[in-house]
């Protein structure tokens, strides 16, 4: 029988699913308790809301939150980083925290919104993306490189032609000078 505990955890959990953007399961295990409060403390501060949560509630949240396939990304110890805002933001907070503390923190793998799961191998190419507004420049230079070469190559009729007209003013100026 469930305790009201329990019941109470997995609809919390529940509506975390829901309304994350994305959720990402680690393996924490050899991991001392002053690490996890450390690594609770940074992801924190990255926006990102990382908690320990027994597989058996993980998987009966999943089912009423209409992601079956979060159990695939489910094994062992397991830790949840849910972010809200932007996924790659999350991706990029765990993975900088596993390489600069050299932590054992293990990612399992990730769930964008109800989308299919991602390996931990998506899940660090993922983290090794550019911020946001690197990649809107990237995108606009390369939508306006086009546009500028066009401009050019229609342009450069039009600078011979106003080259050619100012050679021939100059050239009749300097006949009327010696006449």
């Amino acid at each position: 029988m469930p305790t009201q505990a329990k019941i109470d955890r997995v609809a919390e959990l529940k509506e975390k699913m829901e309304q994350c953007s994305i959720a990402l399961t680690a393996g924490y295990s050899g991991i001392p308790v002053n690490d996890m409060t450390d690594l609770r403390r940074r992801m924190r501060d990255a926006g990102v809301e990382f908690i320990v949560v027994k597989n058996t509630l993980v998987n009966l949240a999943a089912q009423e939150a209409n992601v079956p396939q979060f159990s695939e990304i489910v094994e062992g110890p397991t830790a949840i980083a849910f972010g809200y805002d932007d996924p790659v933001d999350t991706a990029k907070a765990v993975n900088d925290y596993i390489r600069a503390t050299r932590s054992p923190l293990a990612i399992h793998g990730a769930i964008l919104g109800t989308g299919p799961t991602l390996p931990r191998s998506e899940v660090e190419r993922l983290a090794s993306l550019p911020p946001k507004p690197q990649m809107v420049a990237n995108l606009l230079g390369q939508i306006q490189s086009p546009i500028s070469r066009l401009l050019g190559v229609l342009n450069g009729p039009l600078q011979n032609l106003g080259g050619l007209l100012q050679a021939r003013i100059n050239q009749l100026e300097e006949g009327a000078e010696t006449a």
